[in-house]
């Protein structure tokens, strides 16, 4: 059904366009008084292009009395006919069907980044069950089942490889130009491609809940309709229809002259008004795709534009979520420091937490030397782990762990550990062979990114938050190294919620960016809710009224100022059809117009309009 759909509204295009030319060459042949018809030229373009707005105004009129700019057109069309004026009402049809054309192109083209995650969607899925394998539809897939992947296919659903060791090209989903490695124990997702070498993995999301799917689901709802500043076009449109027909009425009572009647009917029409809104929005949100965001929300543009602060969520927003080894200190002399962290690495290489697994990711990083397996394993719930890996009894954990076990910190050491935890870092002490050892110190690092967003958002003149639920050292760590002033910690989700209606009663429009359920309700209730999509949860996603792809936020300020451009766009282009309009009332009551010229001169005005919406595809802030 869907590629019915597609197929229909292509050939809907393409006939448009054929119907263009044929009325465009028409249109030529009578200028040139060129007629090998029997009847004269222009009714070409009348057929081809007018009789499809007279229906579409008669069939809104009778299911729901619906005036809009169509009506006042096929006024229009009639009158110049009934006054002889064929090559006026043929000017009129194809004027008006060229700018809804390109209407449709300019917003086609907008969209067509998004869009074509849709053609991306994996169709078939390669299923291992035992020794055998099976082609069976993507959609067919479900969580848990073994899938293997081969060079140059899509990944069809998201998973986690279980033996393989490939590379990805992420782009589609990350815009990541070159490809990531991947390997056992490692996260993939739908619509990404496998490069080179052949994977097992295990699926874990599928059909909707994949993430090729996901994004689908935020194109689809990306609407321009819902702008508010679209519906005060729209009532605006209702109401010039009225003006004009009393306008020319009383012209054609005065003056006695049915042709300057329709003249009025002709540039009166509120075409350039109605287009003015939503084809610089569909720009815009076309330019935003390009730069990793994905507007849900029509009018979210436009009242991101009128924000003044912006919130940020800490974990998985400015910093990336996953703890990493800051510091490790070793407080025996026989015992380096990087022989801490080997012993360290050896003791959690089997831990499920994720501290534990931060060390053994980091170690390997970092020393790239193959740890030991562990002679002995055991986890401590609420504790830490104990182990024996080469000939050592290493026990790693909290402070209660080692208390436990009556191992006493060295005064010097714990005022050491200390100062990490000033700066928000996360402790795991170490004993071996039941001597206090040392530490190491994890911390949520800062995104590469993170300074570069903050300092372009602070000079387009908006201020930004740290809204968090980290401690107080934590908050204020990150806020220090990113100079951000307003900081608020300990923030429960009603916490954060008060916030910002705190700002919101002081009269400050708030856009709120996080990634957790615990923002959902903040993003929701904020002026602009901006959810991380690649590491976010669905709930703050599903909150939120714009999604950021690749989490790559250095491009905020970017989309900040496009906001605001394209406000200006848009007040531009309504000043500008409103001007164009009083100024061929004024002509066409005079009698300087006829409905010919003031066809041309109306219809122009809305072709500039989407031409002018048009240059939001590619604007950019020159530097």
């Amino acid at each position: 059904m869907k590629k019915l759909e597609e197929l229909l509204e292509w050939g809907g295009t393409k006939r448009d366009i054929i119907f263009l030319v044929i009325s465009g060459l028409a249109l030529l042949a009578s200028i040139i008084r060129f007629n090998p018809f029997p009847f004269p030229s222009a009714w070409i373009a009348i057929l081809l292009c007018g009789v499809p707005i007279i229906l579409e105004a008669v069939i809104g009129l009778i299911t729901a009395f619906d005036i809009k700019a169509d009506v006042l057109v096929s006024i229009a069309l009639i009158a110049s006919l009934m006054i002889g004026e064929n090559f006026a009402a043929g000017e009129i049809a194809f004027i008006m069907q060229l700018g809804a054309l390109l209407e449709d192109l300019t917003v086609a083209r907008a969209r067509a980044g998004i869009e074509k995650l849709v053609h991306l969607t994996p169709r078939t899925a390669r299923k291992v069950t035992g020794s055998s394998e099976e082609i069976i539809p993507a959609k067919l897939v479900q969580e848990g089942d073994i899938l293997r992947v081969l060079p140059g296919e899509t990944i069809p659903v998201d998973g986690v490889i279980l033996s393989g060791q490939t590379s990805i090209d992420q782009s589609v989903m990350t815009g990541e130009s070159l490809p990531v490695d991947k390997g056992s124990g490692d996260q993939v997702s739908s619509g990404t491609v496998n490069q080179f070498g052949s994977f097992d993995m295990k699926a874990t999301r599928v059909g909707e809940d994949s993430s090729i799917q996901r994004m689908i689901r935020l194109v689809q709802s990306a609407d321009a309709g819902k702008a508010k500043i679209v519906g005060f076009a729209d009532r605006f449109a209702t109401w010039i229809v009225i003006i004009a027909l009393t306008a020319a009425i009383l012209t054609w009572l005065f003056t006695g002259q049915l042709i300057r009647a329709v003249t009025i009917l002709v540039v009166f029409c509120p075409c350039a008004l109605v287009l003015a809104t939503p084809t610089a929005i569909m720009a815009a949100i076309g330019n935003a795709t390009r730069h990793g965001f994905l507007v849900r929300e029509g009018d979210a543009l436009e009242r991101l534009a009128d924000v003044s602060h912006i919130t940020f969520d800490k974990t998985g927003t400015l910093t990336y979520g996953t703890p990493q080894v800051a510091a490790v200190r070793s407080f025996l002399q026989d015992l380096s420091d990087q022989e801490l962290y080997g012993c360290a690495a050896c003791a959690e290489l089997r831990s499920e937490h994720p501290l534990g697994k931060a060390v053994v990711q980091c170690y390997k990083k970092e020393i790239q030397k193959e740890l030991p397996q562990p002679e002995q394993f055991q986890m401590l719930p609420g504790r830490g782990v104990q182990a024996v890996a080469d000939g050592r009894e290493i026990l790693g954990g909290n402070k209660e762990l080692l208390a436990q076990k009556c191992i006493s910190i060295p005064e010097y050491a714990a005022d050491e550990a200390q100062k990490y935890l000033n700066t928000g870092c996360t402790i795991i002490y170490f004993a071996v062979n039941h001597i206090f050892s040392g530490f190491i110190a994890l911390a949520d690092t800062l995104r590469e990114d993170a300074a570069a967003a903050i300092s372009g958002i602070k000079e387009s003149g908006f201020t930004p938050v740290l809204m968090t639920g980290d401690n107080e050292n934590a908050a204020h760590h990150i806020a220090r190294q990113l100079s951000i002033d307003e900081v608020h910690a300990g923030c429960l989700p009603e916490d954060k919620l008060n916030w910002i209606r705190t700002y919101q009663d002081s009269k400050n429009q708030v856009c709120m960016i996080g990634d957790g359920i615990n923002d959902a309700p903040a993003l929701k209730m904020s002026g602009v809710g901006i959810a991380m999509a690649k590491i976010g949860s669905d709930i703050a996603v599903d909150a939120a009224d714009i999604a950021l792809i690749n989490d790559d936020i250095k491009e905020l300020p970017h989309l900040l100022l496009l906001a605001k451009h394209m406000m200006l766009v848009i007040k531009c282009n309504l000043t500008f059809s409103l001007t164009l309009n009083f100024a061929a009332i004024i002509l066409a009551i005079t009698g300087i117009l006829n409905p010919v010229v003031g066809a041309l001169v109306h219809n122009t005005g809305s072709v500039i309009v989407i031409v002018n919406s048009a240059f939001l595809l590619k604007w950019k802030k020159q530097s």
